[in-house]
């Protein structure tokens, strides 16, 4: 068996696991595989086309893992109590500095604490959920 022939079929087989798991095991596997089996065509040393494989491959996964995941993976859906963050409130008690008021953000009320005094009927931004609190700031006009 000729040695291009070896890589093609290392190359079918990683393709196929790539396809059956989706998580992104083998995929840079499948680009080093392809470039020995391209190797193999011109150069007929199996240590050498090997190399190129397993170093190709390493490197490939260690440069471009975190930044494919990041596009590949669907966009995880915020829960109902994620969604608020970042988004507009409306003071309904007045925030004294460090000291709980109270907020409306879509359609319910929350504690709400800032390192501000704001007043009521100002707009807030929620900057994150603290227990059963957000914590808000005033929202730049």
């Amino acid at each position: 068996m000729e040695l291009w022939m070896l890589w093609l079929l290392l190359v079918f087989f990683l393709i196929v696991l790539e396809v059956s798991t989706v998580n992104l095991v083998s995929i840079w596997f499948i680009a080093s595989g392809i470039v020995s089996l391209i190797v193999s065509i011109f150069y007929d040393n199996f240590l050498v086309q090997f190399a190129i494989f397993v170093l190709l491959g390493i490197f490939l996964l260690l440069t471009t893992r975190k930044f494919l995941k990041r596009y590949i993976e669907p966009n995880k859906e915020k829960t109902n109590l994620d969604r608020i963050i970042g988004e507009v409130a409306i003071v309904t008690g007045k925030i004294v500095k460090n000291e709980i008021g109270e907020v409306k953000i879509d359609g319910k009320r929350w504690s709400a604490v800032s390192k501000e005094e704001i007043e009521v009927n100002e707009e807030v931004i929620v900057e994150k959920i603290d227990g059963v609190k957000l914590i808000v700031r005033k929202k730049e006009k």
